[in-house]
C-alpha cells in the first residue's frame, strides 16, 4: 500500500443520500438557478441552502419535500416557526404543491406534512422518510434540551435539508449543530479539525488560520450560500432590491455625580440597566418616529416585557404579540399584519422575526438593540427582501450609554458579510465543476514561526 492509498482511506467517504432527478421534472414555477439548486439538494439528500430572504427557499424546499415523497411513496415533515406554516400551505397551492397542516401524528397524510416547531413533540418522527428545518436558525433561540431532542430524533431520517438565511458568523458551533443534524459531521469532529479554542478572547472558538479557505470550502461540500442568483452565474432580473435607509437615534442617559460624561454600559446587568432607565424616552422617540410615517403600517421591535407593554399601551390601534400569548392570537396576528388588516405591529424578534413575509410593509422601528446580529438582520429581512417594491426604512433606538451595542451589532456584521463572501466564491467553484459528493480532507499545517519553549 503506498502513501496516497493510505491517505484515500482516511479521507471521509461521500455522504450518498440522494438521487437524481431529470431537470424536466421540476415545478415548472422555479427560475432556473432554483431548479439546479433543488437537483443538487436533492442528490446531496442531506444539506442546507444559506440563501438571502426573497430568493425562493419556500418553493425549493416544498419541491424538496415533494420529489421526496414521488420517489419513495412515504410521508415527509416540514417543521416551520409559529405562523409560516399557514403561509407555506397558501404557497403551495400556489405552485401546485398539496401541504397538509398538521396538529399531531393523527393529522399526517402520506404527503407533505407541516406544523410548528413547538408542536413536534406530538409526532411520532420515525414514520418520515424525509424532514425539512424551515428557518433552522431558529434552533438556537431553543433550550439546548430541544434542539437536542431535534438531532436525536431525525438522526436516522435518509433525507434532510436545513433552510436559513443567516448562519451566525460570530456562532461557529451553529454550522457544527447543523452539520451534525444532517450526518455530514459531528460538531466536536468539526471544532477540533478547524478551530482553537482561544481563552484568551471572549469570541470562544476560532478559525485556525491555515484552515479558514478548507474550512468554508468543506461547507461548500454540503451547504449552498447565495445572495442573488449572479452569485451562481445567474441572471438577477428581478432581484435588485430598493434602497434600505438605516436611521440612529440616540437618547440622553444619566449621568453620574463624578463625571461629565456618560458612562458606557459594558456588562450585561449594566446593559439592561440602561435599557430601563431610557424606556419612557425611547418610547417617546417611537412616538414622534410613527407621527411622522401618518398612515403606513410600521413594525415596532422590542426585546423586554416591559418593553412590549409600553409601547403597546403608548400606541394607539397596536396590536401585541408576546411569548405569553397564545398560538391562535399569535397566528391571527401575524397574518393580519401580513394582511394589512393591522397597522402597527409590536413583538420580538425572537417571536416573529423569523419567516414571515411582510414586503406589504416598509417601516419598522427597534426600540433598544440587543447584541444579536442575526435577530437584527433577520427582523429587518421580514420587510427588505426580494419582492420588497419600496425604499424600507429602519429606524433605531438606543441610550447613550449602550453604544457598545451597536458597535458590536455592527462587528458582527461585517464577520457575516466575510463569510458570506468567502462561502459565495467557494460556492461559484462547486456549481461550476459540478462537485456532487460531500467529503472532507485532512488539513495540512504548515508552520511558519519556531516554536519556543
Amino acid at each position: 500500500m503506498n502513501y496516497e492509498e493510505i491517505l484515500e482511506i482516511k479521507k471521509i467517504k461521500p455522504l450518498v443520500a440522494g438521487f437524481d432527478v431529470d431537470i424536466k421534472d421540476l415545478n415548472n414555477n422555479m427560475f432556473d438557478f432554483q431548479k439546479d439548486i433543488v437537483r443538487w439538494a436533492l442528490k446531496k439528500g442531506r444539506c442546507a441552502l444559506f440563501e438571502d430572504t426573497g430568493l425562493g427557499k419556500t418553493i425549493q424546499q416544498l419541491e424538496f419535500a415533494n420529489q421526496i415523497y414521488k420517489h419513495t411513496n412515504k410521508p415527509v415533515l416540514i417543521l416551520s416557526p409559529l405562523a409560516v406554516a399557514k403561509q407555506t400551505v397558501q404557497e403551495g397551492l400556489k405552485f401546485g404543491i398539496d401541504v397538509n397542516l398538521c396538529e399531531d401524528q393523527e393529522d399526517v397524510l402520506n404527503g407533505i406534512n407541516i406544523t410548528n416547531y413547538d408542536k413536534l413533540h406530538k409526532f411520532n418522527t420515525d414514520e418520515f422518510i424525509g424532514v425539512v428545518l424551515d428557518e433552522s436558525s431558529i434552533l438556537k433561540s431553543f433550550t439546548g434540551a430541544t434542539t437536542n431532542d431535534i438531532l436525536e430524533r431525525f438522526e436516522r431520517t435518509p433525507y434532510k435539508l436545513c433552510c436559513t438565511a443567516t448562519p451566525s458568523p460570530n456562532d461557529f458551533t451553529e454550522l457544527g449543530t447543523t452539520a451534525q443534524f444532517l450526518g455530514v459531521m459531528k460538531r466536536k469532529e468539526m471544532l477540533s479539525m478547524y478551530f482553537i479554542n482561544d481563552v484568551t478572547k471572549g469570541d470562544g472558538w476560532r478559525l485556525k488560520g491555515h484552515s479558514e479557505k478548507e474550512f468554508y470550502k468543506w461547507i461548500g461540500s454540503w451547504a449552498m450560500m447565495i445572495k442573488k442568483p449572479s452569485n451562481l452565474g445567474y441572471e438577477d432580473k428581478g432581484y435588485q432590491l430598493p434602497k434600505l435607509n438605516i436611521f440612529h437615534h440616540t437618547v440622553e442617559s444619566e449621568r453620574s455625580q463624578t463625571s461629565l460624561f456618560v458612562e458606557l454600559a459594558e456588562t450585561l446587568s449594566e446593559r439592561r440597566e440602561a435599557r430601563k432607565q431610557s424606556l419612557d424616552k425611547r418610547v417617546n422617540k417611537t412616538l414622534e418616529i410613527l407621527e411622522d410615517l401618518t398612515n403606513e403600517q410600521c413594525l415596532i421591535w422590542c426585546d423586554f416585557n416591559n418593553e412590549s407593554e409600553a409601547l403597546k399601551k403608548a400606541i394607539n390601534g397596536s396590536v401585541e404579540v408576546k411569548g405569553s400569548d397564545k398560538p391562535i392570537h399569535k397566528e391571527k396576528s401575524l397574518l393580519g399584519f401580513a394582511n394589512s388588516e393591522i397597522k402597527y405591529l409590536v413583538s420580538k424578534p425572537s417571536i416573529a422575526g423569523f419567516g414571515m413575509n411582510w414586503q406589504n410593509c416598509n417601516n419598522m422601528v427597534f426600540c433598544g438593540l440587543s447584541d444579536s446580529y442575526e435577530m437584527f438582520y433577520q427582523a429587518i429581512r421580514r420587510c427588505y427582501r426580494f419582492g420588497q417594491t419600496k425604499e424600507v426604512n429602519v429606524h433605531v433606538i438606543i441610550s447613550e450609554a449602550e453604544l457598545n451595542v451597536l458597535n458590536n451589532i455592527q462587528r458582527k456584521e461585517s464577520d457575516h458579510q466575510k463569510m458570506s463572501e468567502n462561502m459565495i466564491a467557494i460556492m461559484k467553484e462547486i456549481m461550476q465543476s459540478n462537485i456532487k459528493n460531500t467529503t472532507y480532507q485532512k488539513v495540512e499545517y504548515s508552520p511558519s514561526i519556531q516554536m519556543i519553549i
